[in-house]
């Protein structure tokens, strides 16, 4: 067997990116091991109705977790067919029950089985990492809610939000990833045979009183996973591309959070930050730098997990007739790695937001900066309902606007409250003291609190459920 080290190629997956636990569940160890699930679990329903002996079973038994991979891949060397290289290896071990390993399977009785299992078990992984990140999320989003801060539209300033609020807003998408992660069905193929008609097992199963759907019913149960109730000669591998896109989807919850971090950290808006190590370093050339790695990270991983999805889609629409094998070689790496990048991708998302620094004074700076503009809009709601005429309010507010914005320019303080309160055509309207009132942008925040709280309890009591 190759022993693979850092002499050679490896996926940054296997090593860099994803946790032990997602990398254990896609190894190869972990694959052969479902594999001998599905042969124990076929030879046990097949003792059941007569067809093998309970010695055969519990000598299959009691070699299940005897994987060698080094011999399985001396005789793959040699067959050419990794499936058959493990039977083999399977029956040597065992003296009694090997000749009656894979009675009336086909490889993908056993295959596809086996990776509805392992993809079940790498969702709940998945669906543990998300919950974490929905429970920081929650606190933080009520921590905030009430705390303004200004908001931009089209990377520019536009009114005030809270902090909350924003965060409400990546909590929310989680959200409906935790609803869509939960909402998959995960199945496998069944006891099908080589194109699903069951063919094999209505011949293997003649004489008995056992039917092959009762018979494919059972060895499912034995598995604890459900069947496809139509097959080729694989599972549809539109159930593939379903659970790729909810990886997706996961992916571009966070890249989106990621991206939002990165900008808000730039110095010129200089609001919030992630976590640096003490001994963190940021650039080789310039110690100064504390560049948003985490973030990069996220975006990055997250980049190549959406493109992977129309991979999936090609498998998918181009399963030809019966079964094509052009979807196996990336297969084995397409699934793995989404999984092991979503993983990682949520744990970092994890210590980030746990580690989230946000710079208050920043917050306060921008908001005197440009919170004034915000406050426009009330102003002309507050003097149209004193009587004046909108178009013509609208426009003595926007000529102060742009004067105040050239003032920003120039690097001048904003002086557009100034310049409201000190005109008289809005003074026929309004007393200086309602201008002014009018203009205090930092209570300009809608229901903004509220909202936030609802929605950070409604995650925490779901979350307690």
């Amino acid at each position: 067997m190759t022993m693979f080290s850092h002499d050679t190629f490896l996926s940054p997956f296997s090593w860099r990116y994803g946790s032990e636990e997602m990398r254990q569940l896609w190894s190869e160890h972990h694959r052969r091991k479902l594999w001998r699930q599905v042969w124990v679990a076929l030879a046990t329903a097949q003792s059941e109705v007569g067809l093998v002996t309970q010695a055969q079973v519990a000598d299959l038994v009691a070699h299940q977790e005897a994987i060698d991979l080094q011999r399985a891949f001396e005789l793959e060397a040699e067959l050419r067919h990794d499936v058959m290289a493990e039977i083999r290896v399977f029956a040597e071990q065992c003296p009694v029950g090997g000749g009656i390993i894979h009675l009336g399977a086909t490889s993908m009785d056993v295959l596809d089985n086996a990776d509805a299992l392992r993809l079940q078990a790498a969702l709940d992984l998945l669906s543990q990492r998300l919950r974490k990140v929905l429970a920081i999320l929650a606190d933080a989003v009520e921590q905030w809610a009430a705390v303004p801060t200004m908001a931009f539209t089209h990377l520019q300033p536009a009114e005030p939000t809270t902090i909350g609020y924003r965060l409400a807003s990546y909590a929310q998408d989680v959200l409906i990833d935790w609803r869509s992660i939960q909402a998959l069905e995960v199945r496998g193929k069944g006891i099908k045979g080589a194109v699903g008609t069951s063919s094999s097992y209505v011949a293997l199963l003649e004489g008995t009183s056992v039917s092959p759907a009762q018979f494919e019913a059972r060895v499912m149960e034995l598995l604890g996973v459900s069947a496809f109730d139509i097959t080729t000669q694989t599972y549809p591998r539109k159930q593939d591309w379903q659970i790729g896109s909810v990886l997706a989807g996961i992916a571009g919850s966070l890249y989106k959070l990621a991206f939002d971090i990165r900008i808000l950290q730039s110095p010129p808006i200089g609001e919030w930050s992630e976590p640096f190590g003490k001994k963190q370093v940021g650039s080789s050339a310039m110690p100064f730098k504390r560049n948003p790695v985490k973030s990069e990270n996220l975006d990055s991983l997250g980049r190549w997990v959406a493109a992977q999805v129309s991979v999936l889609w090609d498998n998918a629409a181009h399963s030809l007739l019966e079964r094509t094998l052009d979807d196996s070689a990336n297969r084995r790496e397409v699934l793995p790695g989404m999984f092991l990048a979503v993983d990682e991708m949520l744990i970092q998302a994890a210590e980030l937001l746990s580690g989230l620094t946000i710079h208050e004074k920043g917050v306060q700076r921008n908001l005197h900066i440009y919170g004034p503009f915000a406050a426009v809009e009330n102003l002309l709601m507050a003097a149209v309902r004193a009587g004046a005429d909108r178009q013509e309010m609208h426009e003595v507010l926007r000529e102060h606007s742009l004067r105040a914005w050239a003032a920003l320019q120039n690097d001048e303080r904003n002086p557009l409250v100034e310049l409201v309160a000190s005109d008289e055509r809005i003074l026929r309207y309004l007393a200086e003291p309602q201008i002014r009132a009018a203009m205090q942008f930092e209570h300009y925040i809608g229901n903004a609190p509220e909202r936030a709280h609802a929605l950070a309890q409604q995650i925490k009591t779901m979350l307690e459920q």
